[in-house]
């Protein structure tokens, strides 16, 4: 009977351990699955070459041809359209500028819902108003797909080093499928409800961004008028009560940080344009829901400002100099 119970127990471990084979080669089989890939910008080109680094083959198309070259050269198939990308994947993700640029991309006349494929999964890291990520899971329902908003935070820097934020809104049920991918791009993928509910939580963050931003460098401008040298004042304000991510992480302040825009003259990070855009995105919901936001409505001016006195293409954290210029007018 021992005997018995031994084989039969050996037997069980045998099985138990072709299961896990078959699962380990199920998983290997599906990271080889292409991934679609619409918008290589400053953000969407680094985030689709943590997929190629993670073993999907990824198959992609922009607006703008010479943006597709880097990652063509590092294997990726280019295609002339979204609808082509949706004829040819099951799972794509969207890094597009704006809710025009989104609308366009799956709903025109060369859009991903014109060859979606049924059961596919869709998943939108735009900065969008979160109506339009509601308009656009009701268009993919209708042609049997599966639409999920999940836009980022985190920056170029984040999206290079694959340690982005993604706030997901969709069904539930569709999150571990999604989150397979993003954790590709990201260190944190968090769940925030039914669609629209990720661009809630991105436009209030970016509100608080800004902000926050504008703060740092009218506290950093007022220190150096008083005479303090500015690492200095950054490090003591990184000790205390005052420290945000604008001080510690993204110093709007020239010879302060490297790595950061304000080192580079301003050039690359997040643009301007797109913080007046995000503002713009969370006045409207503020006015929709009849919410006081004083500072993100004063922030939002500023930016716009911004865009009209020659910083539109400039990192947003370049308020630090527009702030330096205005005191010299």
């Amino acid at each position: 009977m021992a005997a018995l119970f031994r084989g039969s127990r050996n037997l069980l471990q045998r099985c138990n351990k072709h299961v896990n084979l078959a699962l380990v080669s199920s998983r290997a089989m599906a990271s080889k699955t292409p991934v679609g890939f619409i918008g290589l910008g400053n953000m969407g080109n680094p985030m689709a070459k943590n997929l190629l680094k993670h073993g999907y083959p990824v198959i992609a198309s922009d607006v703008f041809p010479e943006s597709c070259k880097e990652i063509q050269d590092l294997g990726a198939q280019i295609l002339d359209s979204p609808a082509e990308v949706a004829d040819k994947a099951d799972r794509i993700i969207t890094m597009l500028p704006s809710s025009p640029n989104v609308i366009d991309a799956y709903t025109g006349l060369n859009g991903i819902l014109k060859k979606v494929k049924k059961g596919s999964l869709l998943i939108d890291s735009s900065t969008i108003d979160p109506s339009v990520s509601k308009e656009m899971a009701i268009a993919a329902e209708k042609m049997g797909a599966v639409f999920m908003d999940a836009p980022v935070s985190g920056g170029v820097g984040a999206a290079n080093s694959g340690k982005l934020t993604f706030m997901v809104g969709g069904a539930e049920e569709e999150f571990n499928a999604a989150k397979e991918l993003l954790t590709c791009m990201g260190a944190n993928v968090v769940y925030c409800g039914q669609v629209g509910t990720g661009q809630a939580a991105k436009i209030c963050n970016n509100m608080l961004l800004a902000i926050g931003m504008i703060g740092t460098a009218e506290t950093m401008n007022l220190g150096i008028r008083l005479g303090l040298d500015p690492k200095l004042l950054a490090t003591i304000l990184n000790m205390s009560s005052g420290r945000c991510w604008s001080s510690d992480t993204y110093n709007p302040v020239p010879g302060v940080m490297e790595g950061v825009p304000s080192a580079n003259n301003y050039q690359g990070g997040f643009g301007t344009t797109l913080m007046a855009k995000d503002l713009g995105l969370a006045q409207h919901t503020a006015t929709n829901t009849k919410t006081a936001v004083p500072l993100g409505s004063l922030a939002h001016q500023i930016y716009r400002m911004m865009c009209a006195r020659g910083y539109a293409k400039k990192d947003f954290s370049s308020v630090f100099q527009f702030l330096r210029e205005e005191e010299n007018q």
